[in-house]
């Protein structure tokens, strides 16, 4: 007999919840989590998922492609127009990583604390 799991949540390490829980939120349009705080905030996904920020004294972004702090994970969001999508995520607070193995089918973006994110032409 297999287990039978569904993913719920998805949470990243950072050192201000509520402002990457905005940055997400902008550019998701998910909805915050009602009982978002300073320790820990959400977005809520209408199937339930939940993205999950926590808080982490002496928080180390990951340093990506370089791997002295691994990025341990990250998120791939399906977009229409990547050269669109780049320019209002860059607009919102994301950086740019200078190394794009495959630029043209996707971009490698970090969120406000750091933490790598791809946007995929969907």
């Amino acid at each position: 007999m297999s287990l039978q799991m569904k993913l719920s949540a998805i949470t990243l390490d950072c050192p201000d919840p509520l402002a990457l829980a905005a940055f997400y939120q902008q550019a998701t349009g998910l909805e915050p989590h009602p009982k978002s705080d300073a320790d820990f905030a959400g977005l809520n996904r209408e199937d339930g998922l939940l993205i999950g920020f926590q808080r982490v004294d002496d928080y180390q972004a990951p340093s990506w492609p370089n791997p002295a702090v691994p990025q341990q994970l990250h998120l791939c969001f399906d977009v229409v127009d990547l050269d669109e999508a780049e320019a209002r995520l860059l607009e919102l607070g994301a950086g740019k990583s200078d190394h794009q193995p495959h630029e043209d089918k996707w971009r490698v973006l970090t969120d406000p604390a750091g933490h790598p994110f791809c946007i995929v032409r969907g």
